[in-house]
């Protein structure tokens, strides 16, 4: 006789609790960066106290477009913009080996993520700064120098 009213109390519970449940669920994202480029400085490490370390160089990137009415048959003013990326490496085994290998002038990959953070300059300025943080880099042969 009361069978059937607890079953369908339970039930509602059961659904309710797993509708909950559901919601808590953290739905997926992508943060993923893959840059080819030019080293722009020689790497450098740093270290803060109570922080691990980090190894630190720039990255250029060029776009390159042409400009004119006659795209199609490459007339017209070949134009470049060249953008720079600042890289972090924290991964203790890249880190030494980007420390170590990578040089200015150098051609490589970077796979990584974007971060955005701020940090007070010398004059306790708040600045912004961009930053991948590399998780993985591919070293490409240089061209011009196997060429000499």
């Amino acid at each position: 006789m009361f069978r059937r009213p607890v079953l369908q109390v339970l039930h509602q519970s059961v659904r309710h609790a797993s509708e909950a449940a559901a919601s808590l669920i953290l739905e997926r994202s992508l943060n993923r960066v893959q840059l080819l480029g030019r080293v722009g400085q020689d790497p450098v490490l740093r270290q803060a106290e109570g922080k691990n370390p980090v190894t630190i160089f720039s990255l250029a990137t060029n776009e390159m477009w042409r400009s004119g009415e006659s795209e199609a048959y490459q007339m017209g003013d070949v134009s470049q913009k060249t953008t720079w990326h600042r890289i972090s490496v924290f991964r203790p085994g890249l880190r030494d080996v980007a420390y170590q290998y990578v040089r200015k002038g150098s051609r490589i990959y970077v796979e990584g993520k974007i971060d955005y953070g701020e940090y007070m300059d010398k004059n306790n300025v708040r600045r912004q700064a961009t930053t991948i943080i590399a998780d993985n880099i591919i070293f490409l042969s240089d061209q011009t120098k196997e060429k000499e």
